[in-house]
């Protein structure tokens, strides 16, 4: 069942991606930040009250809650380096580095959990497809002025903190109904998001936002709730090792969404790229 929700995980999570290029065209990055957490914060708490999770928010023990909200911190950090990215760079670019965080996810749970450890190796060869995939598919070119690759660095960056996200909740989740730590962590990410507009005093800004624009936040915001509460069902029943390079599948969704609906323009280059990328997260998926 965990390996669906995974799969459903990754679905969604393309979508979000492509919701999200749509909605931030004319918006500040930073309030798009802060509104899309702020639908999912209200979808996530939704879910709670429906199932009845919400009666086992007392059982919640204090190391969980911890780890909890660092996986929140990490997440707001990965959200706001990866729609800065969104803003700079082409959504299939983008999502490509972004969804790199599969080989410092896989790393830093070998080194933590021993049962990650297992066939080791073969991730490690895997992992290095997905590397090899990942770089071929930004297309950054050695002549191309740093002001046009600032994206890759915010993307990088994303990527990092969200490896330590699945990490830091697989952590917190060992005792913790998986929809009420999907509602906690949200939560944290959602002051972190609206603290950072407050502090750079952006919140005009959001009266600027047009209807449009706000209609795809809101969406991308819904279908970002629905790939967390699949991912993390998963990582809680799971192995990070799998759930994981699964859930980065959704790369694979995205840049055919972004050639169709966004024309964005995909090389050859680019979809060698991506093959490399899905075969080195699928073996992974498959045989360890």
């Amino acid at each position: 069942m965990w390996i669906v929700a995974a799969v459903f995980s990754a679905f969604f999570a393309g979508i979000t991606a492509i919701l999200s290029k749509c909605g931030i065209k004319n918006v500040n990055s930073d309030v798009a930040t802060a509104i899309r957490t702020s639908v999912v914060l209200v979808f996530a708490w939704t879910i709670v009250f429906v199932t009845g999770a919400y009666e086992t928010l007392s059982e919640i023990d204090p190391r969980s809650l911890i780890f909890l909200v660092l996986s929140g911190i990490a997440t707001g950090a990965s959200w706001i380096c990866y729609f800065k990215a969104l803003s700079l760079g082409e959504v299939s670019k983008v999502a490509a580095v972004d969804k790199s965080s599969v080989i410092f996810s896989v790393l830093i749970a070998i080194a933590v959990f021993p049962a990650e450890r297992r066939l080791w190796w073969v991730k490690l060869i895997c992992l290095a497809a997905v590397g090899a995939g990942t770089w071929l598919m930004t297309e950054i070119k050695r002549s191309e002025e740093k002001t046009k690759t600032t994206w890759f660095f915010f993307a990088l960056l994303s990527a990092i903190f969200a490896a330590i996200t699945s990490v830091l909740s697989k952590l917190g989740m060992e005792n913790v109904n998986s929809d009420c730590a999907t509602a906690i962590r949200t939560g944290i990410v959602l002051i972190m998001a609206w603290l950072i507009v407050f502090a750079k005093k952006e919140t005009g800004l959001v009266k600027e936002v047009n209807k449009k624009d706000l209609l795809f936040l809101v969406f991308s915001g819904i279908s970002t709730g629905i790939s967390w509460l699949c991912y993390f069902y998963a990582i809680q029943h799971g192995q990070i090792s799998v759930v994981v390079p699964i859930d980065k599948l959704s790369i694979v969704i995205t840049v055919v969404f972004s050639v169709i609906f966004l024309k964005e323009k995909a090389s050859s280059k680019v979809w060698l790229g991506l093959g490399l990328l899905t075969a080195g997260t699928l073996c992974m998926a498959i045989f360890t």
